[in-house]
């Protein structure tokens, strides 16, 4: 059984695109000489056959049948004189019922500043097809093909048992096709690839990025696939769970409930590539529970857990989150500064340049996190909202809140008397936060180039003389 090697792809030009949901406008894509284009990408993708899943992450998979696909492939990219050589893959996360770019979202001024090229696969079954939603509203969406026939009516999904080989046809295609297993590694003289989304780039990097329900999918993917594929150069993992995305889902979306509830899976300890992961504090317990696959940082694998932060938080969300109902303010946190590092640490990291920093983990006893400074959680990665705090950030959501609100997490008003005791004058709180925020920039988790925007953030007006 021998799929092919890539995707054909065909340019969508029919109608009116749908773009991956997103209430944060990204980045003028234009002003930055960056072009967008949407694509078909066709083939016939294999699935594989797994006995009972090992907690260790060595899973062992054998190809079992194989289905003909076209999903959709969406491309952000620079020209080929801003390109840096880097490809981003991004798993789009279907939790609401369609098609979302989370990663993206917090990634964009990274990605643009730097010129790397963004792929956005629709990889799974509920993006073409529709399907529940997880979070959100619940209830049936439809697929990519009901909403715009005109544009989409060729997609067709055999199920989330092949989304693996699909992201694994799309990967081999940025690298240039010549991702034989166990070539992966950054290329020091790629040569342009001739046709599809990314003609005339010479990718030498290709990674994979997702969040949470993709962040599961691709510890399935790590563990099991990317040891026979060997597409990915590395991976970044942005709020994983403690669980995995099954295998065998033919014919039909996989239960995000079932995974996020699965035993638990490790990353393996045998990788060839390097993986980073970001983890919020609000990922550890709850609804994603990953403090029970936590493990300790070696050779390829490195952590990062960030204190304070929710899941998701009011900067993914942008001018919605003043919409939201959940009893009071959404997380706040800062976690778009340290995913933004993250990735430039990865980047380099693959390349050959140094690890990320280690960081401390959040400190988490008993399926709680244990309160510092005004109740904030102690260790982990702290960003200077953390540091130099005058509101509570809290990673779990308000006791009884709505549905949709268990992964946004808390904001509290810290009372007026605490930030007296806290704080001598705006002048003081305004000088530690700067300070924090140098350190951080200093430690590596921040980068010189968010200083302007993150000292921007503070909020002196909390404090009041």
């Amino acid at each position: 059984m021998q799929p092919a090697q890539s995707p054909t792809f065909t340019e969508l030009t029919e109608g009116r695109p749908v773009p991956p949901m997103a209430a944060r406008p990204g980045p003028d894509l234009a002003a930055a000489g960056f072009t967008e284009s949407e694509w078909a990408a066709s083939g016939e993708a294999v699935s594989y056959s797994v006995g009972e899943l090992p907690t260790d992450g060595r899973v062992t998979l054998a190809e079992a049948d194989s289905q003909p696909y076209c999903t959709r492939v969406l491309v952000r990219r620079p020209s080929a004189e801003r390109f840096s050589g880097v490809v981003l893959v991004e798993w789009l996360n279907v939790s609401g019922g369609q098609d979302a770019a989370p990663e993206y979202t917090y990634l964009a001024e990274e990605i643009v500043r730097a010129g790397h090229a963004w792929v956005g696969v629709s990889a799974q079954f509920i993006a073409v097809e529709g399907g529940d939603a997880a979070v959100g509203m619940g209830g049936q969406t439809g697929g990519l093909r009901a909403q715009r026939r005109d544009r989409y009516g060729d997609l067709h999904h055999p199920g989330d048992a092949y989304a693996y080989d699909i992201v694994t046809q799309v990967g081999r295609y940025c690298r240039g096709g010549d991702a034989a297993a166990g070539t992966s590694g950054p290329r020091n003289a790629a040569a342009p690839i001739v046709g599809g989304p990314l003609a005339g780039l010479a990718p030498e990097t290709v990674i994979a990025i997702g969040e949470s329900q993709s962040a599961i999918a691709l510890t399935s993917y790590i563990d099991g696939v990317h040891p026979l594929a060997g597409v990915f150069d590395g991976f970044l993992l942005h709020s994983r769970g403690g669980g995995a995305l099954p295998f065998d889902d033919r014919g039909r979306a996989a239960g995000i409930s079932a995974a996020v509830s699965s035993q638990t899976l490790l990353l393996r300890d045998d990788l060839d590539t390097p993986v980073l992961v970001v983890q919020a504090e609000g990922d550890l317990g709850g609804l994603l529970d990953s403090a029970r696959a936590r493990q300790p940082d070696s050779e390829k694998i490195v952590t990062w857990e960030i204190a304070g932060q929710a899941h998701a938080d009011a900067y993914q969300l942008g001018e919605l989150a003043g919409m939201v109902d959940c009893d009071a303010a959404i997380n706040s946190g800062q976690q778009v500064f340290v995913c933004r590092a993250a990735l430039r640490h990865l980047v380099t990291w693959i390349g050959g340049g140094a690890r990320p920093p280690v960081a401390p983990p959040v400190e988490y006893v008993d399926d709680e996190v244990v309160p510092g400074d005004l109740g904030i959680g102690r260790g982990g990665v702290r960003t200077p909202a953390v540091e130099a705090p005058v509101e509570k950030l809290v990673g779990a959501p308000y006791p009884h809140s709505a549905p949709f609100c268990m992964l946004l997490g808390r904001t509290e008003v810290v009372p007026e008397e605490q930030l007296r005791r806290r704080w001598a004058d705006r002048e003081e709180y305004l000088r530690a936060y700067t300070e924090a925020t140098d350190r951080l920039i200093d430690e590596g988790f921040l980068l010189a180039d968010d200083r302007d925007e993150i000292l921007a953030d503070a909020r002196p007006e909390r404090i009041i003389w």
